[in-house]
């Protein structure tokens, strides 16, 4: 895997720097205006002197990253990007010539020529269906990852209850287990935030948020479908209820689903698919990353919602941009929606499939494992991640763990089982772990 990604990597630069010093325009003699005191002069020879040190120089990232890379285990990262088509693609077809923009609506026509909006919206339309959204009456766009997509959920969520009742201000609920972006989110747009408590597990504490949902004002509330650390899914059922119970006059309901949005709906376990699935649970906005389960080799996700949603933000018409843009970012990258579209274009869905049922199965065997050598861990149903005793600081570098602190617990680490991390991978730490524990106790 590492040989394979370093010698893509080298053959991307190389194929770069040949192309450039043989095709790229060279300014030859150009002096503009006042800078006449300037050497314009710059060959191909000094370009590809450049290019060249450049590429020695990432050559050596590459290898280092190349080090870390298979034993980088402790973050929600799918290290198997398996791009390397893609990437051929691109420099073969010419595409890194093009300088492309999904600036604007991406459903209207797009204002900027060099766009990939066709394959963006098939994107889109592939995620609605997989979320039990109808995509006929949905709206959605690739974002730059799942704090953006949090950040419209956020911000179409106050706008959709503005409408509904303008005089009251919406107060934002979310578990204190669930991921930070979203207290920024609510410091950003100036809303009131009401941090509920978390159970042991992780999961959102229900009698808390009884107890501190208004029932004068509308609820914007945030069910994390995988806490950061612990893996813990809130129970949104009893959320609807509560919030029915109370008669609060409006209610958004934004997922964020970074994570477990992307295997839950690939689950045999139809409880886990019925999560993810608004046509069930009724949420009407979902954010999901498109770097974790789905493999992208850069920050990357997905944000969806009704047109329900979309039609109540009345945003300003941008002429210059054909009208109302609906989305907060101006310019959006249209090369990251591409990626997404050849990830969903070449992986049949049999193999997210086996993908989703391997990491939760592999999370149960670390778990199993942990238990067996006497160290205290916990799992959360429908998860992929095991949280644990903290080890030793050698073992906490070595395999890029995460750290955390738990009143109950303790000091913790967590292991996130994504694709690349096989069998053999959890072997290999659990049988380094057994050493530094046999270690401690000479």
């Amino acid at each position: 895997m590492r040989t394979r990604f370093i010698s893509t990597t080298s053959n991307f630069f190389f194929a770069l720097a040949i192309v450039l010093s043989f095709s790229a325009p060279v300014l030859v003699n150009a002096k503009p205006h006042g800078v006449d005191d300037l050497d314009c002069d710059i060959s191909p020879a000094t370009l590809l002197a450049l290019q060249q040190a450049a590429v020695t120089e990432l050559s050596t990232l590459s290898d280092n990253l190349g080090c870390v890379q298979k034993d980088a285990i402790g973050y929600p990262v799918n290290q198997d990007t398996n791009l390397e088509g893609f990437y051929r693609w691109y420099i073969d077809s010419g595409m890194y010539r093009y300088a492309i923009n999904n600036v604007g609506n991406p459903l209207k026509p797009a204002p900027f020529a060099l766009n990939t909006l066709t394959q963006e919206k098939q994107v889109v339309a592939y995620f609605s269906k997989l979320y039990g959204f109808d995509p006929d009456s949905s709206f959605g766009f690739v974002t730059s990852g799942g704090t953006d997509g949090n950040l419209h959920g956020v911000y179409y969520g106050l706008k959709y209850l503005q409408s509904l009742d303008p005089k009251e201000k919406p107060i934002v609920y979310v578990s204190d287990e669930a991921h930070y972006s979203v207290k920024k989110l609510a410091d950003v747009t100036g809303s009131e935030l009401r941090l509920i408590k978390s159970l042991p597990n992780g999961q959102m504490d229900l009698e808390d948020f009884k107890q501190q949902l208004s029932s004068t004002n509308p609820a914007l509330i945030v069910s994390a479908i995988g806490t950061t650390f612990k893996g813990a899914i809130d129970d949104q059922e009893k959320i609807h209820e509560i919030v029915a119970a109370a008669k609060v006059p409006g209610a958004y309901y934004h997922l964020d689903a970074a994570l477990f949005g992307g295997f839950l709906p690939f689950l045999k376990d139809e409880k886990a698919r019925t999560i993810v699935d608004h046509s069930k649970m009724k949420f009407d906005s979902i954010s999901v990353s498109g770097h974790k389960f789905f493999g992208l080799d850069e920050p990357a996700g997905l944000f969806v919602t009704t047109s329900e949603v979309m039609n109540h933000l009345n945003p300003e018409s941008i002429p210059y941009l054909n009208g109302a843009v609906p989305t907060i970012s101006c310019s959006r990258n249209g090369l990251t929606a591409l990626k997404l579209w050849w990830k969903i274009k070449t992986t049949p869905k049999v193999a997210f499939q086996k993908q989703a049922e391997e990491i939760v199965a592999n999370a149960k065997y670390l778990q199993g494992e942990l238990q067996k050598m006497g160290i205290k861990s916990w799992m959360n149903p429908q998860s992929n991640t095991v949280f644990f005793e903290r080890p030793a600081s050698s073992i906490m570098k070595n395999y890029n763990l995460a750290a955390d602190e738990s009143n109950l617990y303790g000091p913790l680490a967590h292991i996130v089982v994504m694709q690349h991390v096989t069998r053999p991978v959890l072997d290999n730490f659990l049988a380094r772990l057994a050493t530094t524990i046999t270690s401690s106790k000479k």
